[in-house]
C-alpha cells in the first residue's frame, strides 16, 4: 500500500485519500490548539505559503491523545486556526495517532520512520513526517524541531 491509497477525512468531513498530493513534498503534522508547540502553527504556514506553488503541502491532522490538548470538535478547531494563524494548508478530522484505534496513515509513517532509538509511537502533538514526491517517508522530526528549521532540507526535495 502506498501513502496516497490511505483514506483522510477532512476538517470539513469529506472523505478522501492522499492522491491528490501525490508528486508534492509533504509535512505530515499530528497538531492540538492548546499545547506549549501551538505557536508552530504560524511556521507551518508560513512554510505552505513560501513553497505550496513550488509543490510543497502542509497536511494538518488535529489529535487529542496527548493531555487532551486538541478538545475542540472540527468547526472549532478549524475556527481556532484560521481565526488565530490564518491556516490555510490542508487539515484534517481529529484522529488518535498511537493505540488500538490509530489512524493507519499514522500506522505507517510510524513504521516507515521509528522515532528516538527505533520507538515508534508518537510522543507529543507536532511531529513532523517529511515525505518526498514520491510518496516515502523520509524524515520524523520532534514536536521540539521548528518548523523555519525544516526549510532548507524541505527545499532540497522539491
Amino acid at each position: 500500500m502506498s501513502l496516497y491509497d490511505f483514506e483522510v477525512t477532512t476538517i470539513e468531513g469529506k472523505k478522501t485519500t492522499l492522491e491528490a498530493y501525490k508528486g508534492k513534498v509533504l509535512l505530515i503534522v499530528n497538531v492540538a490548539s492548546k499545547c506549549g508547540f501551538t505557536y508552530q502553527y504560524e511556521g507551518l504556514e508560513k512554510l505552505y505559503k513560501t513553497y505550496k506553488d513550488k509543490g510543497f503541502v502542509v497536511l494538518g491532522f488535529p489529535c487529542n491523545q496527548f493531555s487532551e490538548q486538541e478538545p475542540g470538535n472540527e468547526e472549532e478547531i478549524k475556527n481556532f486556526c484560521s481565526l488565530t494563524y490564518d491556516v490555510t494548508f490542508p487539515m484534517f478530522s481529529k484522529i488518535d495517532v498511537n493505540g488500538e484505534k490509530a489512524h493507519p496513515l499514522y500506522v505507517y509513517l510510524k513504521k516507515e520512520q521509528s522515532g528516538l532509538l527505533g520507538s515508534e509511537g508518537i510522543k507529543w502533538n507536532f511531529t513532523k513526517f517529511l515525505v518526498d514526491k514520491h510518496g516515502h517517508v523520509v524524515e520524523r522530526f520532534a514536536p521540539a524541531t521548528k518548523p523555519e528549521s525544516l526549510e532548507q532540507t524541505i527545499k532540497g526535495l522539491l
